[in-house]
């Protein structure tokens, strides 16, 4: 990073290191930084530890083995050789610099000075506070596994590994933000993934300069992807281990950011976004029927809405067997108003039911589908059919798996809107374009939105149109230009 300083040296007198360390944390001042002196072997030594991201009893056993360290009986008192060969923790590393110290305490593992020695011992024992694996409210499945990622990335590491367990799958671990130094985990099979995707994912982590990742991984994708004005998701999010297992079978990249349940899925294309792990639990063909009708859903949400409001100004584009669509109510307000009013009012729900207590959630909703929607159709404020359509294209928003897309397809069907409200039939075939240009020119990570459709690819199309069976898939992706192409039986 720019305007890095250099590493502070551990000196052999430990009141020095003691000094610097009180300096730089603050071991006075925040209580929940744990300081105890011991004298082992007639040699003084500093243990620091946070208190909050280690268990107690292994802070005490750890000081129990170092006081049995003075019941030795022979002749060697080289204290640091004794402690390097006799403590039994899993992990324990010597380190020679005071900054990775400060940084490895303040990631909940324990640091260990000795007198008239330049190096450390850094000892992992943490044990960050947190909820247990349980399944994704927004990811369920009729059958299939109920754990989920948590906000410990340690535990989401062990949840990915549980299901490959494959000498080659890799876990790097990074740190980004001078100041929150959150940990950030690439996860990738080697000899699947990119290697190119790989080197240019850590150059974009590595160049990151910021004091501190607020908002974890939507801070960090933001870093990577550069998206700018596009609404459009350009990374995948999951919460689920399963998905993100199949993920890195394919030969994606995975991002783990610690203190947030979600794991970035890299590259991803539009239709990443439509599909959903409930399609894999069941059969082909139904998982082809559940695919389908989430596809109409999605494109309902988008187009559903501007059809109906140009049939009903211009209704003799319609056809004699269709002739029922359209208003059959007079009001005082114009369509296109009623349209936007209430599309803002279901968003304007949605938005308070994420901030209403769950108690109150059902009572806010009967509230506003009996009362204010009903008294606003009596009062002839909408008539019936705008509610319809509303309600219709807000279902297949909800039936989206992917949010993000969901809100962005909500902001492409308001456009189309007003198009249609400004140049009728010409509205629409300006928004349908616009928005499929859009999506075309969109690009994640070099990799092509709309494919495999944009540039074509006829296997591939297949795959996403039916929901394919497991054995006959014997071919990764190769979009994500894995290097081994063939699925190992």
């Amino acid at each position: 990073m720019p305007g890095k300083q250099p590493d502070t040296p551990i000196v052999m007198k430990l009141e020095q290191n003691r000094n610097i360390m009180n300096e730089r944390i603050g071991v006075d001042q925040s209580f929940d930084i744990g300081f105890r002196t011991l004298t082992i072997l007639d040699h003084e030594v500093n243990v620091y530890y946070v208190t909050g991201l280690c268990e107690t009893p292994i802070i005490v056993e750890l000081m129990r083995q170092l006081f049995e360290m003075n019941e030795r009986t022979d002749e060697s008192t080289d204290v640091f050789q004794h402690i390097k060969n006799d403590i039994p923790h899993q992990q324990v590393e010597v380190v020679t610099s005071i900054d990775k110290c400060i940084t490895q305490l303040l990631s909940g593992l324990i640091v260990i000075f000795v007198e008239g020695h330049t190096e450390a011992f850094i000892v992992d024992v943490r044990s960050y506070p947190g909820r247990t694996p349980e399944e994704p409210d927004t990811e369920k499945v009729i059958r299939g596994s109920r754990d989920g990622y948590t906000e410990n990335i340690i535990e989401n590491t062990a949840l990915t590994r549980r299901r490959i367990r494959d000498e080659r799958l890799r876990h790097e671990i990074m740190q980004v933000g001078s100041r929150s130094k959150t940990d950030i985990c690439l996860s990738y099979i080697q000899d699947v993934a990119d290697p190119g995707l790989i080197e240019l994912i850590k150059e974009e982590i590595k160049n990151i300069d910021i004091d501190g990742l607020s908002m974890a991984d939507k801070t960090l994708e933001e870093y990577l992807v550069h998206q700018g004005r596009n609404p459009f998701p350009l990374v995948r999010y999951t919460e689920r281990p399963d998905v993100a297992a199949s993920h890195l079978f394919e030969g994606h990249v995975l991002i783990m950011v610690d203190t947030s349940p979600s794991t970035i899925i890299t590259p991803t294309t539009y239709f990443h976004h439509v599909q959903h792990a409930e399609e894999f639990r069941q059969s082909p063909a139904v998982g082809t029927f559940v695919r389908w009708v989430r596809f109409f859903g999605i494109i309902a949400s988008v187009f559903l809405l501007p059809l109906w409001l140009l049939f009903v100004m211009q209704p003799d584009l319609l056809p004699a067997p269709l002739s029922f669509v359209g208003p059959n109510e007079e009001s005082s307000i114009p369509v296109i108003y009623q349209i936007l009013l209430a599309d803002l009012g279901l968003e304007m729900l949605r938005i308070a039911a994420i901030h209403t207590p769950t108690p109150l959630s059902t009572a806010m909703g009967l509230i506003a589908a009996v009362l204010i929607g009903q008294i606003a159709i009596d009062v002839g404020m909408f008539i019936p059919e705008v509610i319809l359509y509303v309600a219709v294209s807000a279902i297949g928003s909800y039936a989206t798996p992917s949010y993000e897309l969901s809100v962005a397809n909500k902001m492409s069907r308001v456009a189309m809107v007003i198009f249609v409200a400004f140049f009728g039939i010409k509205g629409v075939v300006i928004g349908m374009t616009a928005y499929i240009l859009l999506l075309a020119h969109t690009k994640s990570f070099n990799t092509p939105y709309l494919w495999p459709f944009l540039p074509f690819n006829a296997k591939a199309a297949i795959q996403i149109v039916l929901r394919m069976s497991m054995p006959s898939l014997k071919v990764r992706p190769s979009i994500v230009h894995p290097q081994n192409n063939q699925r190992q039986r």
